[in-house]
């Protein structure tokens, strides 16, 4: 019997918050336990709905997303992201530059086929989201990783990076917010990184996914608002600013040095036709998003819940002797790290599964995140409070029986 193999090009690929444990997970699951999944950002799961005002003009319009639209996209959706770049001071940003994807993931994996050649690099945050490590590789690239700095709140050690420029460096990713660290980046940390990609002719992929998710009055600048002389990618979506995950529905947006971008983006538009067009449905809930009345910032404030929980979930992970976070300026999670003094980890992946049999929680080891260390988890804390409550308590319990 002749058996059938994966590619080559998978060998390389990872993407662990989708990985053994979850599948392990989904086996406890299907034996009738509960699993509390404090493992990815996924709001539909914790009861923070769309807004209905999205949902109904989606339903009102559903009779128009029945047929192809233009490739990249509808032009009213993406008339409201332009409106948006305007808002953030994103300048010289016409239609043409803005394309619609199934998520931001379609649009990150489309764009590194688009740009990257056999060994080609790309400079990316570790720890990172590793949808961009994972799409690099698929790319033929070749994925680095520059450090950040937990005791600088995990900003990018702008020295790291600029020692893992070589002659085949083509990108710099930014993540910001940041997942899974919550590090919201300054603007003297941004104009570090531009005059680096103004030195190495680097092009500058910003993931902003989460800018509307600040919480203490941070502020958020879009790096592609702050120079017209570099190429900009900036990537964002409806997936998590407004709770809608599933309707998959992201854009890119091409700024800055276009002149000098004029053959890749022809191979975007390629790409991008080849798909036909990403669905349509969720396009229907663009305009209304960005244009109708922004709930996250409800949601963010004091007395909101995911202020509310970020300040429960930090406080009581702060609380576990050994355990140490970095408070979250932005985003949807914790990073904590166990002190090795107290948790000498080798395994975390097997940390992260013995605590999913004993406890039922379910997170995702930091080695999954692409960072050197066995002494770092990732903490989601969409759950209401006095679930994470509970869930903190139990893995205070697991641990301090684990360092035994």
């Amino acid at each position: 019997m002749q058996n059938f193999f994966k590619s080559a090009k998978l060998d390389n690929v990872c993407y662990e918050i989708r990985g053994v444990v979850l599948r392990e997970a989904r086996r406890l699951e299907e034996e009738g336990h509960r699993v509390l999944k404090l493992n990815i950002g996924n709001p539909a799961a914790f009861e923070l709905d769309v807004p209905e005002e999205i949902q109904q003009d989606v339903i009102y319009n559903m009779h128009q997303a029945q047929g192809y639209v233009e490739s990249k996209g509808l032009f009213s959706a993406r008339k409201a992201v332009m409106h948006y770049c305007q808002q953030r001071g994103i300048a010289k940003v016409d239609i043409d530059d803005i394309y619609l994807g199934n998520g931001v993931s379609e649009l990150i994996v489309m764009s590194m086929q688009a740009l990257l050649n056999t060994g080609d690099e790309v400079l990316i945050p570790a720890p990172d989201y590793p949808l961009w490590t994972a799409a690099v590789t698929l790319s033929s690239g070749k994925p680095v990783h520059y450090r950040c700095d937990e005791q600088q709140d995990w900003f990018p050690d702008i020295d790291d990076i600029r020692k893992k420029i070589t002659r085949r460096t083509r990108a710099i990713v930014l993540i910001n917010p940041n997942n899974p660290t919550g590090a919201v980046y300054s603007e003297e940390l941004l104009q570090q990184v531009l005059e680096l990609a103004r030195e190495h002719n680097l092009i500058i992929l910003s993931d902003e996914i989460y800018d509307k998710i600040l919480y203490d009055g941070t502020q958020h600048t879009s790096i592609a608002s702050m120079a017209d002389d570099v190429l900009f990618f900036t990537y964002n979506g409806l997936s998590k600013n407004y709770r809608a995950a599933g309707y998959r529905s992201g854009w890119m947006i091409i700024s800055g040095a276009k002149h000098k971008a004029r053959d890749l983006i022809e191979g975007i538009d390629m790409l991008s036709n080849m798909r036909l067009c990403a669905n349509v449905p969720a396009q229907l809930a663009i305009q209304t998003s960005l244009g109708g009345y922004q709930s996250i910032n409800d949601l963010v404030a004091p007395g909101g819940r995911l202020y509310e929980q970020r300040e429960t979930a930090w406080r009581m992970l702060n609380d576990i002797p050994g355990v140490s976070c970095v408070k979250p300026k932005g985003a949807l999670y914790l990073f904590p790290r166990l002190d090795p003094k107290h948790f000498p980890v080798v395994n975390d992946e097997k940390l992260v599964l013995d605590l999913l049999l004993q406890e039922k929680i379910l997170l995702v080891q930091g080695s999954a995140f692409n960072i050197d260390d066995k002494q770092h988890l990732r903490v989601v804390f969409l759950p209401r409070a006095d679930t994470l409550s509970d869930a903190m308590g139990r893995l205070g319990n697991f641990l301090e029986h684990y360092r035994q």
